[in-house]
């Protein structure tokens, strides 16, 4: 199972801080799911999860248009 991480409606740098803190906790092979709709913070964590050596899985966007989901492996 996954851990979820939801920063919907909140604004950088809480996305990305809240993305680190769940990654630091995570072991490797976990799987995380982030969901947010801060347009910065979508292009942001990806950048941040290369940076971590961290394995981006795929990024997902909602009908909406607005929210995203992006999901990171760590490995």
């Amino acid at each position: 199972m996954g851990i979820i991480v939801d920063v919907k409606g909140e604004t950088c740098p809480i996305p990305l801080i809240e993305t680190r803190k769940a990654i630091r906790k995570m072991n490797s092979g976990d799987e995380l799911e982030v969901i947010g709709n801060h347009d910065a913070s979508k292009a942001e964590i990806p950048m941040a999860v290369e940076s971590l050596g961290e394995e981006l899985l795929r990024i997902e966007d909602e009908s909406d248009g607005k929210t995203w989901h992006i999901f990171i492996k760590k490995t």
